[in-house]
């Protein structure tokens, strides 16, 4: 595709986040346009494409992506019907932004590294947003720089204001702490090894199944340990937030301080309440990076690779909270292709 060409983007999943990816394609992004929106209910998805010009509905995936103004795939759908909808982009050699996770488990994620090397080049890259937030872009290049030593301890918060109702104590490893485990694999340049999970007495205003708050140990292969403290019904606002520990030094992003008021004897300021106002720029450099790239017929975020050794992490992950105890990650040998 030349730089003077449109990329006709087909966006799979039309709930909230999908519906938002087809507003930031359509408002935000340059360089390309959304030509197809893809949801199981069909009323969802003509509503929304009936937002953008010419843009056509479907309940099928596949007559989607078979259409001839579609150029590449952004599936915003549930975890579940990623695989499905990575490996029909993949027969097609359609670039994809996939959200997280890749897929739900370690197995059909090796499915999907296995059909995007049989391509032999990288066509997807998976949603993990932080990676083009300005506070964790900026943690990142100061730790690459190696002038506060080597990293020892990295710090996480991660807290929602409250959790939806269909949440379960795994979805906390799966759908949130997985953003941590990417951004620890990331920042430190390590593999994760093994995982820890602790069980702190649960909120009274987390639902009564509900493990909330989770208390989560990272060991990654470099020697550093990783903690994160998920509480996905904290009540008051949503935060996420990083210190790292250095030999030299340390160095935290997510306190918020943008705007502090003096007023009336009090000082403060405002917690961000969800992740759409906290992360909306990441998600706007995300998906114009993504667009640029496949443009030019290349991948440069996180890719497959990241996706599955997120997925085989937080699988642990969830062993290690229902079962107790220290379990291990178990990863293939990283393929050529991801090197």
């Amino acid at each position: 595709m030349s730089r003077s060409e449109t990329l006709g983007v087909a966006v799979i999943g039309a709930g909230r986040m999908g519906a938002d990816h087809v507003r930031r394609v359509d408002r935000v992004t340059s360089g390309a346009r959304v030509t197809a929106v893809v949801d199981v209910d069909g009323e969802r998805a003509e509503a929304v494409a009936a937002r953008v010009d010419g843009c056509t509905a479907h309940t099928d995936p596949a007559a989607a992506l078979a259409a001839a103004d579609v150029d590449a795939v952004l599936v915003a759908s549930p975890g579940p019907a990623h695989e499905a909808a990575l490996l029909a982009a993949l027969e097609r050699d359609l670039p994809v932004l996939c959200e997280k996770p890749l897929t739900p488990d370690a197995a059909s994620a090796l499915r999907v590294l296995d059909a995007e090397q049989r391509l032999g080049h990288r066509r997807i890259q998976v949603g993990f947003m932080r990676r083009y937030d300005a506070e964790y872009t900026r943690l990142k290049a100061l730790l690459d720089t190696g002038q506060l030593g080597r990293p020892l301890m990295l710090h996480n918060r991660h807290r929602n204001v409250a959790g939806p109702p269909f949440f379960t104590s795994s979805m906390l490893i799966t759908d949130s702490v997985a953003h941590e485990v990417d951004a620890t694999r990331w920042l430190l340049g390590h593999e994760i090894r093994a995982v820890t999970v602790l069980r702190p007495t649960p909120s009274a205003h987390a639902p009564d199944t509900l493990q909330d708050p989770q208390f989560v140990v990272l060991e990654t292969d470099g020697g550093a340990l990783s903690d994160v403290e998920i509480f996905v019904n904290c009540g008051f606002g949503y935060q996420v937030q990083a210190e790292v520990v250095c030999e030299r030094g340390t160095a935290r992003i997510g306190d918020g301080h943008a705007l502090v008021t003096h007023t009336a004897g009090r000082w403060g300021g405002t917690i961000a309440q969800d992740w759409t106002e906290r992360f909306a720029d990441a998600y706007d450099r995300e998906v114009q990076a993504w667009v640029d790239a496949a443009r030019r017929g290349e991948v440069t975020g996180p890719g497959a690779w990241d996706g599955y050794a997120a997925s085989a992490v937080c699988e642990a992950g969830v062993r290690a909270l229902e079962e107790g105890g220290r379990v291990e990650v178990e990863l293939v040998e990283k393929p050529a292709l991801y090197r």
